[in-house]
């Protein structure tokens, strides 16, 4: 589960996946990959390397983030969402280091000014404290009955 760092860069780049620490990161992002690419055979390559790889619950639960998420992009671009602005200020490193803000969509979201960077700033190693603390116990709380 968590409490250990990762390389975040594996989301954009696959070629960082064999050490992003992320257990099995190159299936996922492979299948990730195949998801949003138009190759059927690549696809049926991939999804059969999750189930051979992870087993059925798996995925199913990767088939399901990613077409979430998926959803959720396209929602977003397509009426034109912009980031709000606390996540705009909370997530400036995380974008630029994935190259998140290279995207067609990020032209949505107009460049922070120096008061809400240097917000940014003071706020994200709390958000990061938070979210390391916060995010175990949501996880087994949505797995208790």
């Amino acid at each position: 589960m968590g409490g250990h760092d990762v390389d975040v860069r594996a989301v954009t780049d696959p070629a960082a996946a064999p050490g992003s620490g992320v257990a099995h990161a190159e299936t996922l992002v492979a299948f990730a990959e195949a998801i949003v690419g138009d190759d059927e055979a690549a696809l049926a390559r991939a999804r059969s390397e999750v189930l051979d790889k992870l087993g059925p619950e798996a995925l199913v639960d990767a088939a399901s983030v990613a077409s979430n998420f998926e959803r959720m992009v396209r929602i977003a671009d397509s009426t034109g969402i912009p980031l709000d602005g606390p996540m705009e200020m909370m997530s400036e490193d995380l974008r630029g280091e994935l190259g998140i803000d290279r995207f067609a969509a990020a032209a949505n979201t107009p460049e922070p000014g120096l008061a809400k960077r240097a917000l940014g700033r003071v706020l994200r190693p709390t958000a990061s404290a938070a979210m390391r603390f916060l995010g175990p116990r949501l996880t087994r709380a949505k797995r208790e009955p």
